[in-house]
């Protein structure tokens, strides 16, 4: 889907080329696009999540915050009226009181996928994942990172390339996002790298931050 008028240069580069991995990997039912939010370089996640486009994602990451409803009520607002699917970071309880529409795992978490899956088959499932082994039953995707050099927490860890990530990808069982130093100008070196589709914190917010 392309998007309308009124977006910018980078957003339409991030989402052009989400969709088309996505496509690639024959993923067409995950959200091409995942907004990744983070409490101090997205203070206020629910505006870049208005204005994402329809079908994209975003994974609500409170880290124990003590605005995390409050916060993650606004987002399911935003997110219900875009057409845009809520994933909570962990916490079941916080998921569930939201309304959201599954839950994103840390790496140190995946294992308990099935069981959350066994409880709430409806829910859409990710985790977190740097590459090595990692338990993948009953989830739907892994976020993958970092692809590029990244800041945040992954600014620490070697970039994988997109030579690592497609190595990892192909090896892997569930579809996985490319996270990490997404940039839309760098977007198109992970064409046939075997991506489902994108993940970003800052790339997205500055991408989407304004729509006419």
């Amino acid at each position: 889907m392309t998007l309308p008028d009124g977006y910018s240069d980078e957003a339409r580069a991030l989402w052009d080329a989400a969709t088309a991995l996505n496509r690639q990997a024959g993923a067409v039912s995950l959200p091409p696009l995942l907004f990744l939010t983070d409490p101090e370089r997205t203070p206020r996640p629910w505006e870049t999540a208005a204005r994402l486009p329809a079908g994209a994602g975003v994974v609500y990451r409170a880290f124990g915050r003590a605005d995390a409803a409050t916060t993650g009520r606004r987002l399911r607002e935003a997110t219900r009226h875009a057409g845009v699917r809520l994933l909570v970071g962990l916490d079941m309880a916080l998921a569930e009181a939201v309304q959201a529409d599954g839950l994103h795992l840390p790496e140190r978490a995946a294992g308990q996928a099935q069981a959350i899956r066994a409880a709430r088959p409806d829910w859409l499932l990710t985790a977190a994942w740097h590459g090595g082994p990692v338990e993948c039953a009953g989830l739907d995707a892994l976020v993958l990172s970092p692809v590029f050099s990244a800041g945040g927490a992954s600014a620490a860890r070697p970039a994988l390339g997109v030579e690592g990530f497609r190595d990892r990808a192909e090896a892997a069982g569930p579809p996985v996002y490319a996270l990490g130093g997404i940039r839309a100008g760098d977007v198109g070196a992970l064409t046939g790298s075997g991506a489902c589709g994108l993940a970003a914190v800052s790339a997205i917010q500055a991408a989407f931050q304004a729509v006419a």
